[in-house]
């Protein structure tokens, strides 16, 4: 059994159908589904089926059919161009263009009429397209359109009772079909605005959702990242091995609820819309090490044997989007395969790269699978242990790789366990190797340097302060910006700093205050996108909190090597 999840995201049958169409009539996909295309793919496909039957029909007719069929045809000669042009301005400007959807309405409706005025009774089903143009323009485009589009269907009416002999004798006939002119749009009329009036409200909370996620995972990372902080010291504090014990069995709780609001930071950044990928060539067996290291003690804790199959490949993606995937994916197999094994690797499909993380646990019962993508979906049977987590972690998987048009999947058997696959990563050739300086090892790295801490909260401040100098800084720690600046070699600042101060602003006064571009580092819980664009400086690195004392001291490190490197560049 296997459950994909597409990149184009779930669409009614209807839109994928027409989707498919635009794919095979123009040769590219877009990743979101256009209104304004599909009712273009729509005109392109329906005009000559209803050209192949009005000729049908008026052949049948016979009085008249050699002259009706010429003037048809001669209009059919600029309405089926007309109809491929604007499908081809839609692809190359897509998007809304109230004159292109103007234009189109005019164009469907005088063909309609043209048709109907005159056929008589053998043109009477082509006011099915009638309704079926004015409806669809509601549907696609809003109520505003469907008001248009029913004035539109009523004017059609008239001007082809006005020259259509058999409309003319039928008096009841044209009477039922301009109540069902009204009556069908105004049904639908009401139906949309009920539609939009809760969806205004599924909106509204779907958005207080996110801010409360936000808010409340920003607030609780405060004393989460302190107390990592601590923990990292009581390390070398010369405890005794009952004293250790206790010190990792609280690391390891901390691990499980640090997972667990970086899942609902990041389910709240991609509901704001925010978060764009930044595509460029990674070493994929590198990354893939990096993440099995980063994992080593949660999966020493789960008991499970991590293993890396090597792949030299390079790949075009976001390596920080990437990351979180497979951190989400790789979490998973840890929590539900305990003692078992569980494997990273690559292979070859479909002219790409697929990542795949394959666990040896007892599987994922069939019933579970079409929903395991869903948030806030969780498994759970009869007798199952607990398992911490809100169901985030997959769904989260999902929305990233659709950012990258990546396909995500799952195929699972009870007892023989579970594979994750991420697929559609282009290969491309690695970048060119750059030659590297001879750095110095990191444990003398942080020696005797010159730490100006900023942070608003006490017990971070105290705590990194601590950690800080146990590394060997000198550490100066301000609870607000400093008004003085002496003798400082790194800044390492929160993001909020309270009375509507921010790290940028810290570091602008900084910089000013020391009279030189002094090297800076922001710690932060909120959305690093939104940090990026306030900092205006993309190489000051963010550290997401609660940090991980081993990522502050390797990115203190790097800032330390890269001032040597640019210092040695200068003499």
């Amino acid at each position: 059994m296997t459950i994909a999840a597409t990149v184009a995201g779930r669409q009614n049958p209807l839109e994928a159908l027409i989707e498919r169409l635009t794919v095979l009539l123009t040769g590219s996909a877009s990743e979101d589904y256009d209104a304004e295309r599909g009712q273009a793919v729509t005109r392109v496909i329906n005009g000559p089926l209803t050209l192949l039957y009005l000729i049908v029909a008026l052949l049948v007719g016979g009085q008249d059919a050699a002259f009706k069929i010429s003037i048809i045809l001669v209009y059919a000669a600029i309405y089926i161009p007309a109809s491929w042009v604007l499908l081809l301005r839609t692809i190359k400007r897509p998007g809304y263009n109230f004159g292109r959807r103007a234009f189109a309405m005019v164009n469907d409706y005088l063909a309609m009429t043209f048709v109907l005025a005159l056929g008589g009774a053998y043109t009477l089903p082509v006011w099915a397209l009638v309704l079926w143009v004015t409806v669809g323009n509601g549907l696609r485009f809003g109520l505003r359109y469907l008001v248009a589009a029913t004035g539109g269907a009523l004017a059609s009416l008239v001007v082809t009772w006005m020259f259509n002999e058999y409309w003319q004798a039928n008096p009841f006939m044209v009477m039922t079909l301009a109540i069902t002119a009204i009556l069908v749009p105004a049904y639908i009329f009401g139906l949309l605005a009920r539609l939009q009036t809760v969806y205004n409200t599924a909106l509204e909370a779907n958005l207080a959702k996110s801010k409360f996620l936000a808010q409340a995972s920003h607030d609780l990372r405060q004393p989460i990242h302190a107390i990592s902080l601590y923990i990292a010291c009581l390390r070398d504090a010369g405890l005794g091995p009952e004293e250790r014990s206790m010190v990792e069995n609280i690391d390891r709780s901390l691990h499980s609820v640090s997972r667990l609001f970086r899942s609902l930071l990041d389910i709240s950044t991609l509901d704001s819309g925010k978060v764009r990928p930044n595509l460029k060539p990674v070493a994929i067996g590198k990354l893939l090490e990096e993440i099995a290291q980063q994992n080593s003690r949660a999966a020493e804790w789960a008991r499970v044997s991590l293993r890396v199959a090597p792949c030299a490949q390079h790949v075009l993606v976001d390596d920080v989007l990437l990351t979180t995937m497979i951190q989400n994916i790789l979490s998973n197999a840890l929590k539900y395969a305990p003692g078992r094994n569980v494997l990273l690797g690559c292979r070859r499909r479909g002219g790409g790269l697929a990542i795949t993380v394959h666990d040896q646990g007892d599987g994922i019962a069939e019933v579970h699978l079409p929903h395991v993508f869903e948030e806030f979906y969780q498994i759970r049977e009869k007798g199952d242990r607990d398992v911490e987590g809100v169901g985030l972690g997959l769904p989260i998987v999902l929305r990233l790789g659709r950012l990258m048009n990546l396909t995500v999947g799952m195929r699972s058997f009870q007892g023989r366990g579970t594979t994750v696959i991420i697929e559609g990563m282009e290969i491309v050739p690695a970048p060119a190797i750059q030659a590297r300086r001879n750095e110095a090892p990191l444990p003398s790295v942080t020696s005797g340097l010159r730490v100006l801490l900023v942070e608003d909260d006490q017990d971070v401040l105290l705590a990194t302060a601590m950690l800080l100098e146990k590394w060997g800084c000198t550490v100066r720690a301000e609870t607000a910006p400093p008004a003085t600046v002496d003798g400082c070699d790194v800044l390492v600042t929160d993001f909020d700093l309270g009375a509507k101060r921010t790290g940028a602003d810290c570091i602008a006064l900084v910089r000013k205050l020391a009279r030189e571009d002094v090297p800076a580092i922001v710690m932060t819980g909120h959305d690093e996108t939104r940090v990026r664009a306030e900092l205006e400086d993309p190489s000051i690195p963010i550290l997401a909190k609660p940090v991980h004392p081993a990522e502050m001291r390797s990115v203190l490190s790097a800032v330390v090597l890269r001032m040597s490197a640019s210092a040695e560049a200068k003499n």
